[in-house]
């Protein structure tokens, strides 16, 4: 089980829920990607509105539903292992927004494995 307390960098990636990479769903990839990396974990969140770059209003609204609404996928790990994945987020992010912040672990307690 990964161990992680303290100082610690958190990146979250906005992309649209429609976005793919090598035709699957990009944020399932990327969480993908991060667990191959043994990232400490990784999150995916649905957005009910947002707009990007090109300002285009995205919304869940019942008279204007989208079927690209934002996701943000967001990792926690050491500096060094999320500095370390962002060559393969460059490579897989075509469109979207891709921030780090610094944060601190306070608390990472996984499941007991079944016995």
């Amino acid at each position: 089980m990964t161990r992680l307390t303290g100082r610690a960098l958190r990146v979250t990636v906005f992309v649209g829920e429609s976005d793919t990479w090598h035709h699957k769903p990009l944020y399932t990839q990327i969480v993908a990607r991060a667990r191959e990396a043994g990232l400490a974990g990784a999150s995916v969140f649905r957005g009910i509105e947002g707009f990007g770059a090109a300002s285009l209003i995205h919304t869940q609204r019942l008279l204007s539903l989208s079927e690209d609404l934002p996701v943000a996928v967001v990792v926690v790990d050491t500096e060094e292992k999320v500095r370390g994945f962002l060559p393969e987020l460059d490579a897989m992010v075509g469109e979207g927004l891709v921030i780090l912040d610094d944060c601190e672990v306070f608390r990472y307690v996984g499941r007991p494995k079944p016995a």
